[in-house]
């Protein structure tokens, strides 16, 4: 008992010592890592003066070196593993990034961009087809997998078991009772009713993986998840975009209580579906799932055929083990190359430096800059984080509209109606340097044209925000937005 008490009354005392290292070791932690300055300040400050919870705080949600430093060794692995293959597609490269300055100039830059950095192959002469909403989405998805004679290859951040997700389910399961490939990749946290049935169902015949599953041991992986929505059939057709398995992207006119959900998707079909299904072989790879082949069936390229369509088209895709911040840098890349107008659509914006400077130097150099963002989003701190990003976009000509008429979700940037950029990447931090992320960049008169003529569409179901209106918020509310643009950096 004595003995007890001399430890005790030690830990009183000299307590703060084992403290004092552990808190500098972190911190240590932080600043070798060289993260963004804001971000490292943001977690300093978060550690410092927020005792315990900061720390808890920071082991789940913002240490990164050794998780980052084997995501990054995974990358190059599957880069030695697809080098053969992208050594193949050189010579169809180089023709058709010469075709592509001539049709829409230095936006090509953006193609060349993701061929430098092996991140795609651009490719033309695809067929491209712009679906609005679930409505549309899952019509076409459904059509492809009933029709699918070969594989099916799903990869979801979201896949809820509810009437159209059980639908999807019951034909996947059925397609590979009759023999064919069919593999679903989702999100661990974002899908975890799927991840239960799979459990109990260890007997389907589907190839089924949830990604970076999180157990008490792995709690940290909670901050690093696939947001990616891609599916690709008979290595033939693709769809990518913001809408996942849900039915709340389908918005029911018999239930008027729904809360209307805007989104956007794309289907491609022709030679860009062969990087699609490459992107999703490197996620399976990722994921542990079980190791197979890219053989034939599975990247279907083939220029002896008639072209598809007009559309040109790559992919961008992101984690945070890349080289860089490649979505973000695309998208850089296409705001400076722009000549008269820039529309984007965002359900989150709480932007890199980079690309706020980019938005306020284009719209101040006189070339139209619109910004869609929804009234009210789906997370209290984002919506407000988001408000004091956007007096600095006011002050420089910015126009910014807030969508009234439900949740808009959609991921869309359409440049000079020439290039559009459609996608899982919303405009924020954690879409840039965190998540698994993916875009399709897509040159296709007719495709830019629809975007436009839908942003002219929801502009009618949106309030826009001039600078007044932003000064006449409550000195409340600015305030409590620009504590939230503190917490930005983590968010």
């Amino acid at each position: 008992m004595e003995l007890f008490l001399v430890v005790l009354d030690f830990v009183k005392q000299w307590y703060w010592i084992p403290l004092f290292i552990l808190y500098l070791g972190v911190i240590s932690t932080i600043l070798i890592e060289n993260r963004n300055p804001s971000k490292t300040i943001s977690w300093v400050l978060v550690i410092a003066f927020v005792p315990f919870v900061g720390l808890l705080l920071y082991y789940l949600f913002g240490q990164k070196f050794i998780k980052v430093k084997r995501i990054k060794r995974e990358s190059r692995i599957q880069e030695l593993r697809l080098r053969n293959e992208w050594n193949r597609f050189i010579p169809y490269m180089e023709r058709d990034l010469e075709r592509l300055s001539h049709r829409i100039g230095n936006l090509s830059r953006v193609f060349r961009f993701s061929t430098n950095e092996r991140l795609s192959s651009p490719t033309l002469g695809n067929q491209v087809t712009l679906l609005i909403n679930g409505e549309q989405k899952f019509v076409e998805l459904v059509k492809s997998i009933r029709d699918a004679k070969h594989s099916i290859h799903l990869e979801y951040y979201i896949f809820e078991l509810d009437r159209i997700g059980t639908h999807i389910l019951d034909l996947l399961e059925q397609k590979a009772e009759k023999g064919l490939s069919v593999r679903l990749l989702v999100d661990s946290i974002g899908s975890p009713t799927l991840t239960k049935y799979f459990v109990k169902h260890k007997e389907s015949k589907i190839k089924f993986v949830s990604f970076m599953p999180v157990q008490f041991t792995s709690l940290a992986n909670s901050n690093y998840r696939n947001h990616r929505k891609v599916a690709v059939v008979d290595g033939k057709i693709g769809f990518i975009g913001g809408i996942n398995i849900s039915d709340r992207y389908i918005n029911d006119k018999e239930d008027d209580g729904e809360l209307y959900w805007r989104d956007t998707s794309v289907k491609i079909v022709g030679n860009g579906v062969a990087m699609l299904q490459i992107g999703f072989w490197n996620s399976w790879n990722l994921a542990g799932g079980y190791p197979y082949q890219l053989k034939d069936g599975y990247l279907i390229r083939d220029d002896t055929n008639p072209k598809k369509g007009d559309a040109a088209v790559t992919f961008v895709s992101s984690d945070p083990g890349s080289v860089g911040p490649f979505n973000m840098e695309a998208i850089l890349i296409g705001i400076g190359e722009a000549d008269w107008k820039i529309q984007l659509v965002t359900p989150y914006y709480v932007p890199s430096d980079e690309l706020s400077t980019a938005l306020k130097v284009a719209a101040a150099a006189g070339i139209e800059v619109e910004l869609m963002l929804p009234k009210k989003s789906d997370s209290y701190l984002v919506q407000h984080a988001t408000l004091s990003f956007v007096k600095p976009l006011l002050e420089r000509g910015v126009k910014v509209y807030f969508y009234d008429k439900g949740f808009i979700h959609a991921k869309t940037i359409n440049i000079d109606g020439k290039l559009s950029f459609i996608g899982t990447v919303n405009l924020d931090i954690r879409s840039f340097y965190i998540n698994y992320e993916v875009a399709a960049i897509i040159s296709d008169e007719v495709l830019c044209s629809q975007l436009e003529k839908q942003f002219e569409l929801d502009k009618k179901e949106c309030e826009e925000m001039t600078l007044s209106k932003w000064k006449k918020r409550p000195a409340w509310k600015r305030g409590l937005d620009s504590i939230c643009r503190l917490l930005a950096p983590l968010l």
